[in-house]
């Protein structure tokens, strides 16, 4: 037979079948499976390979990485199948705000606005590896391949947007705080290398339908693929990697208890997420702990074991995009809907274990929830592992219905509740004698009352004078807008707004005393195989691994461990995803 007579044309056999991404969809799939007469070919184990499915570049996953992906190469004259494990489309990007950070943005450019190159890559150098970061240095101290990463995130985002555009698949416009139309800081903005603080966050133009944030980014990428007849297999889910001994050539997939052959003519990019829920990576890689999480619940790091299996080079492992999450929510099930993004209330305050204040409880999610982290080398303990978010009847009153406040504290399952700090303290040791078994050995020190009284008044002392001498809460822009933006306003509450010099910050009245146990959880890891400049995966060696490609939260983060600003997880997704549909197409980006 000749090649053509072999090997049947997807783009009819498969786009016929209107595989949509969505609840529902996922028995069309199978529709597509056990093509006959495909021809064979030889893996790097010497097997024989037989070939159910032909396409040019197969993207696994369906949020915004590997949309992205998939848009690019069928943009630019590939065929693409596009697989998804789980029964509905849109991953952890349709969990999310669907922000999209991109330096040097057009409306930048628009607006007269000079998003410098030499300062953006210092910004993002000094936040991203503040302990290599060095200003005179060539590289800012960073390695080549760390520098060049994200000298090329800034070179191309702004390229990656234009190229949606141009194709009409996703048009952005500047991000502001949704109601209250104020343009965000970045959550570096404090830094002294953050020249132009604010701007390079951006959101989708236009909603879709029911659609607005992560889900219409999500939607809306789904539709353009859907319209341009590209397949999108629900309930597939990759197994393995195929790999002639050149390059990688296809995958195994299982759908409904069978295996299909899927050959891949140009490559295979995965965007397929973190290993949020993978208790077994987060024991290895995530020390001393990830309780919950907010990503879909496909998230596995299933594309780790796969490249690991053809030699690929591992980068950071233990990163993630970080965010407190209530523990005890967390317990009953790890995949929470939402984290700790923002600690609601001015009369609030963290405390760790001893009852003393560890972190500036108004930074951004990321950052703060790392404070989880120090280690008490006298001790051999972490005493910030579990915090103890603390509240007034004010906050409770004035705030609640904000996480993880409740609108109802008759209905909370979590909110603890004391007369005064001795009181409250007496009832946080009950409800840890309940939770024993489920938090190792933790236990509140000794002197956590009389500690958390102290704290209290010092905390009080700074509320009045308006100037945190401890942490600086409230001091940098940051703290101050999104204040105004997760501590709203109940309805019908009597209490006054904050007269007090620190809008972030209120006297507590310890009367009657209210705590949440805080946890360190994430939106998603951010850790996996290192990729270069093209999006491709690197072996051992450094050198690419031919024909694949990662993007998004299933390799080592382009930009290290930093947040560098609302929407700085899904615009390095996305870019990188431009850059590998673009590469795996014989283009230049």
């Amino acid at each position: 037979m000749s090649d053509k007579e072999d090997k049947p044309d997807l783009s009819i056999s498969l786009s016929r079948r209107k595989l949509l991404a969505g609840a529902g969809m996922a028995a069309g799939a199978a529709a597509t499976l056990g093509v006959p007469g495909m021809s064979m070919a030889a893996n790097s184990a010497g097997k024989e390979v037989r070939w159910d499915l032909e396409t040019d570049v197969i993207c696994v996953g369906t949020g915004s990485a590997s949309c992205t992906a998939a848009v690019t190469a069928a943009s630019r004259g590939a065929k693409v199948i596009v697989l998804e494990k789980m029964p509905m489309a849109g991953g952890t990007t349709g969990k999310s705000g669907g922000i999209t950070w991109i330096p040097n943005n057009q409306f930048l450019v628009e607006a007269g606005l000079k998003d410098d190159k030499a300062d953006c890559l210092k910004y993002i150098a000094r936040y991203a590896y503040p302990e290599r970061y060095a200003a005179n240095s060539p590289t800012l101290g960073l390695s080549e391949h760390d520098y060049r990463m994200i000298e090329t995130f800034y070179d191309n985002g702004t390229r990656m947007v234009d190229w949606m555009a141009k194709v009409e698949a996703m048009t952005f416009r500047p991000f502001q705080l949704w109601e209250l139309e104020i343009t965000p800081p970045d959550y570096g903005e404090h830094l002294a290398e953050n020249k132009l603080n604010k701007g390079r966050a951006l959101e989708p133009a236009v909603g879709a339908g029911p659609y607005s944030g992560g889900s219409s980014l999500a939607y809306q990428l789904e539709t353009w693929l859907r319209n341009a007849g590209v397949p999108i297999m629900l309930e597939h889910k990759a197994e393995e990697i195929i790999f002639d001994g050149e390059r990688v050539v296809g995958l195994v997939v299982s759908h409904a208890g069978k295996r299909i052959n899927i050959k891949a003519n140009k490559g295979v990019i995965f965007g397929s997420g973190g290993y949020a829920h993978n208790t077994d990576l987060i024991q290895r890689h995530q020390s001393p702990g990830l309780y919950g999480s907010c990503a879909a619940v496909g998230s596995t790091g299933d594309f780790i074991g796969m490249a690991q299996q053809l030699g690929a080079r591992m980068g950071r492992l233990d990163t993630a995009w970080r965010t407190p999450v209530v523990l005890e929510e967390a317990l009953q099930n790890r995949a929470v809907a939402h984290g700790v993004v923002f600690a609601p209330g001015d009369s609030m305050i963290h405390v760790n274990k001893y009852g003393k204040r560890c972190v500036n409880e108004k930074r951004n999610y990321n950052d703060r929830t790392r404070a989880h982290f120090t280690f008490d080398p006298v001790n051999a303990e972490y005493p910030n592992l579990f915090m103890f978010m603390v509240f007034d009847e004010r906050t409770l009153q004035r705030n609640g219905g904000a996480l993880p406040i409740p609108l109802d504290k008759r209905e909370s399952a979590w909110l603890i509740e004391g007369k005064g700090a001795q009181g409250l303290g007496q009832q946080i040791r009950q409800r840890l004698q309940a939770l024993a078994g489920k938090m190792g050995n933790y236990t509140l020190g000794d002197d956590f009352e009389a500690n958390l009284d102290a704290t209290i008044q010092r905390y009080n002392g700074f509320a009045k004078a308006g100037r945190d001498e401890d942490f600086d809460r409230g001091l940098h822009e940051y703290d101050q807008i999104w204040q105004k933006v997760f501590s709203p306003v109940r309805e019908g509450s009597d209490f006054p707004s904050n007269s007090h010099p620190n809008s972030t910050m209120h006297p507590i009245d310890d009367s009657t005393l209210y705590a949440v146990i805080l946890a360190p959880g994430a939106l998603d890891t951010s850790g996996g195989p290192e990729i270069n400049e093209h999006g491709q995966v690197l072996a051992a060696d450094g050198q690419p691994i031919k024909g694949l490609y990662g993007a998004g939260n299933c390799v080592a983060s382009p930009v290290g461990p930093a947040y560098v600003g609302a929407g700085g997880t899904i615009g390095v997704a996305m870019t990188f995803a431009w850059l590998a549909g673009t590469h795996v197409t014989g283009g230049e980006a």
